[in-house]
């Protein structure tokens, strides 16, 4: 095979993929991550907590703004939420289909 059909063998498909344990400290790394996904879904279950008690008492009290804002945080932290619990299969999913580009 010629020099300039291996190159373009080469810019089309790099053989390149994604392979586990090819570097030291990777479970190190899946465990500090794993960690901070924890950390992020209890943050926003205290951020749930504090907007449903705000939209409440907003709502009890007559304060349309603090009724707005704890509907608006309730509405964040969920989103949140759905975020930090779909991260990895979101990431997967993506991966999956980037891998099919060709």
């Amino acid at each position: 095979m010629p020099l300039s059909d291996r190159l373009i063998h080469l810019a089309y498909d790099p053989g390149i993929s994604p392979k586990g344990g090819g570097l030291p400290g990777l479970a190190v790394l899946q465990k500090v991550v794993s960690s901070i996904n924890l950390f992020g879904i209890i943050a926003v279950v205290g951020a749930l907590a504090v907007s449903l008690g705000v939209w409440a008492w907003g709502h009890h009290s007559g304060g349309h703004q603090a009724e707005a804002n704890g509907k608006k945080g309730a509405v964040i932290s969920t989103g949140a939420a759905l975020g930090l619990g779909a991260a990895n299969g979101i990431v997967a999913f993506f991966s999956a289909l980037g891998s099919q580009v060709k």
